[in-house]
């Protein structure tokens, strides 16, 4: 498990001072990058690469509320990975611990406009994909 760590802004949230329901999926994506950066993998050189990893899945479970001024606790898990596709489980907390979203995304490779395996084509990225599952299992 990695945790990723934001402060709710002012212009995510509705005339409630809630955050938009869409918001969340913006914060899997920054806890996703974060995620591979701390595996070792920099998105900007899995994009170089000729890489991209597109959502194919994805599950949003809203709990509690999160408002302007909120800093929210995201643990994002590794939940699968068959080298053609790589899921995480995301669980969302606030300052006082209360549990605001679980989610779940799935996402597959593609390379030069197809859909690819990382461990045929890129085997850095495969061998610390491989690793963080076992770690995360």
């Amino acid at each position: 498990m990695k945790q990723y760590i934001r402060k709710i802004n002012y212009h995510e949230t509705d005339k409630m001072a809630v955050v938009h329901h869409s918001n969340y999926v913006k914060y899997m994506e920054e806890s996703r990058v974060d995620f591979l950066r701390q595996i070792g993998i920099e998105y900007e050189d899995f994009e170089a690469d000729g890489l991209v990893s597109p959502v194919v899945k994805i599950d949003v479970e809203y709990k509690t509320p999160a408002r302007f001024g909120d800093t929210l606790t995201i643990n994002v898990i590794q939940s699968e990975y068959s080298g053609a596709r790589l899921g995480y489980s995301y669980e969302m907390y606030n300052q006082d611990n209360k549990i605001v979203c679980r989610a779940k995304s799935q996402h597959c490779f593609i390379f030069n406009n197809r859909i690819c395996s990382l461990q045929n084509n890129f085997e850095k990225y495969h061998k610390l994909l491989l690793d963080s599952l076992e770690e995360a299992h």
